[in-house]
């Protein structure tokens, strides 16, 4: 604040904040001339402060990557089973010929099917969940979503988005589910056994991963846990010069930056590396999100266990889309669903690792809540207990992979 006065004892002075000096002023027109100068000059600073606040708070920015032909100077994990902080079991819903998505009559309910899809269920979730609503079913203002997961929730907030009332019915709730286990990286992986693949599959499985591709990217980042991150892709044999079944599959425009690496570049001694761009999901952050999302839509979420069909046709909704998972083997008897184990090693958080590895049978995915390793697929295996052998083959095969990272830049 600026002001004038003329204190008895004092005599003419101007005061400005705490500060106070001697200011004869005998017209009105000085007096108006400072004000305007002090206001004009005050105006300047305040106007330059949210700038000076900006660069003040703003994070440094990561450097950029270096141009091709430069080697990548990367932070290796520190693979040590002193640094494990939990292991993460789970049982992959696995069909040899991939997912169902089908809708059938179950009295007088509609059942419209959507499960079975193996290591891609958090990948897939929303392009199946856009398939499942294709399906034929008759018109329905209230619907019910059996099962809580990745696949499960999508579905539920597909049918929000058409208007519809939606209550999710569901024996485990996040953070329960198997899609809480994953590694969610958005890539479909263990999908299907090729040897199984069907035409019609085949068209099903792209545009699903099409669809949800591109959905995932309308998601707010920060709200939903989704990132992008480079993974470096480690063999130990040549890379075919024929391109990989996913590129046979028309995935190879969802492949972003997928290049091999050149000598010069390569940073992990006695391994070939191919490098591409994809999103990470993290479902602590995204599983809690969606049923936000779902109940501020005005969805109710339900803890329910259904043994039989008999228990579905007692639901009030005539339409039921079924994303119960593994569940589904048991409740619609589908015998071809199997589990297949995964078990991640978390170890301490390296916030300096800022890449994803994927090797042969290994993969390490950093989190802000840990470092995953994982790579375990133990077909028909239904144990949720931790396999220690496992532990031991995937620390030892990942040391062997960061021990080969080089820290030094080539000099010529």
């Amino acid at each position: 604040m600026i002001g004038y006065d003329n204190e008895p004892g004092k005599g003419d002075c101007r005061r400005e904040s705490d500060r106070e000096e001697p200011d004869a002023l005998t017209t009105p027109e000085p007096l108006i001339k400072q004000l305007l100068a002090a206001s004009r000059h005050r105006r300047a600073l305040l106007a330059m402060l949210p700038a000076s606040l900006a660069a003040c708070a703003a994070p440094a920015l990561t450097p950029p990557l270096p141009p091709r032909g430069t080697r990548l100077v990367l932070a290796p994990v520190d693979v040590a089973r002193s640094r494990i902080i939990r292991i993460d079991v789970g049982l992959r819903p696995f069909r040899p010929a991939g997912f169902v998505v089908r809708s059938e009559p179950l009295g007088d309910k509609t059942v419209v099917h959507n499960y079975g899809h193996g290591g891609g269920g958090v990948t897939l979730s929303w392009g199946t969940a856009q398939l499942a609503l294709e399906q034929p079913f008759p018109p329905a203002r209230h619907c019910a979503v059996l099962g809580c997961g990745a696949v499960g929730l999508a579905t539920a907030r597909l049918l929000q988005e058409q208007g519809r009332e939606v209550t999710i019915y569901a024996e485990h709730l996040p953070p329960e589910t198997t899609s809480n286990v994953a590694g969610a990286q958005w890539w479909p992986s263990y999908v299907y056994d090729e040897a199984a693949l069907t035409p019609r599959f085949r068209t099903q499985f792209v545009r699903a991963a099409h669809l949800a591709y591109h959905r995932f990217q309308t998601l707010p980042e920060a709200d939903y846990g989704i990132s992008w991150r480079r993974n470096y892709f480690v063999s130990a044999t040549p890379f075919a010069e024929s391109p990989p079944a996913d590129r046979a599959m028309a995935l190879a425009d969802l492949c972003i930056e997928c290049r091999t690496l050149d000598h010069r570049e390569n940073p992990f001694r006695g391994f070939h590396v191919r490098q591409f761009d994809t999103m990470m999901i993290a479902p602590p952050i995204y599983l809690p999100a969606m049923m936000r999302a779902v109940r501020e839509a005005g969805g109710r979420i339900v803890a329910s266990r259904f043994n039989t069909p008999a228990d579905i046709l007692r639901l009030g909704e005539s339409v039921v889309f079924n994303c119960t998972g593994l569940g589904a083997r048991d409740l619609f008897g589908d015998f071809e669903l199997i589990p297949v184990k995964g078990q991640l090693v978390v170890l301490l958080p390296q916030p300096e690792v800022t890449y994803n590895m994927v090797g042969d049978g290994i993969y390490a995915f950093p989190r802000y809540d840990g470092v995953l390793l994982g790579g375990t697929e133990q077909r028909g295996v239904w144990s949720l207990a931790p396999d220690q052998a496992e532990v031991t083959r995937v620390l030892a095969a990942q040391s062997s992979v960061f021990a080969s990272l080089r820290s030094d830049r080539p000099t010529g």
